[in-house]
């Protein structure tokens, strides 16, 4: 049964027809799934002391619902180290179309994964993983599979990738917590077939996945029109 308050958080995105980051990542938490400490800051004093309790370097995010492709709007601003860049980063972002405040967040670090789902008219909720970023379009390394999945789903997605090595540690580089994304596929999936045909799509790109967790990086949340 869907929790109560992801219910209110979806009906009150309804009027612009897609969910801001701040609200996304909260129903991905109530989820079970790993988020960044974030706050949703209205003014510099909330952002600049969200970064003083839990460090720099931060990423700042304007947060709008008349900016959807914020990466595409240069509405993100990644590698703030210090409080006189991240005042600036909040004017800038807060001088946006419709900017309802800013998300500041901490950096994230790890392999860049992307973890999908869109509702097939036929199939239902079909989720989508694979080799994420701003390559995600270029090396179209994606494993599909239908909700819901189970662990065993989840390690046949990894195997059926052709970058999966990269998944084990190519070159040096630390593998991946293979249970972690395990873990947060089948918590999205669950999810999925619990919201249903309240929404149309769901992208998760970069997911972050280190040798300790994978945490959602960015999210977007398209509402179905019906």
């Amino acid at each position: 049964m869907l929790n109560l308050e992801i219910q209110e958080i979806l009906a009150a995105s309804k009027p612009w027809g897609w969910v801001l980051e701040p609200d996304a990542k909260r129903i991905f938490a109530l989820a079970g799934m790993n988020v960044p400490n974030f706050t949703e800051s209205r003014t510099i004093d909330d952002a600049l002391r969200f970064a003083e309790t839990n460090g720099y370097p931060v990423v700042a995010k304007v947060v709008s619902p008349t900016v959807v492709h914020k990466t595409e709007q240069k509405g993100v601003i990644l590698g703030i180290h210090d409080e006189k860049t991240l005042t600036r980063a909040f004017q800038r972002l807060s001088s946006f179309d419709g900017a309802r405040g800013v998300l500041v967040e901490e950096s994230l670090h790890g392999a860049e994964m992307i973890v999908g789902a869109k509702i097939d008219f036929q199939f239902g909720p079909v989720i989508l993983m694979g080799i994420g970023g701003t390559g995600v379009e270029i090396y179209q390394d994606t494993s599909l599979r239908m909700a819901p999945i189970t662990p065993e789903d989840a390690e046949s997605m990894m195997r059926g990738l052709k970058a999966h090595r990269i998944l084990e540690g190519y070159r040096g580089a630390e593998p991946i917590n293979r249970d972690a994304l395990s873990r947060m596929l089948t918590a999205f999936s669950d999810l999925m077939m619990d919201i249903g045909e309240t929404v149309s799509s769901i992208d998760l790109n970069p997911v972050f996945c280190s040798s300790e967790k994978c945490v959602v990086g960015d999210a977007r949340i398209m509402l179905s029109s019906t």
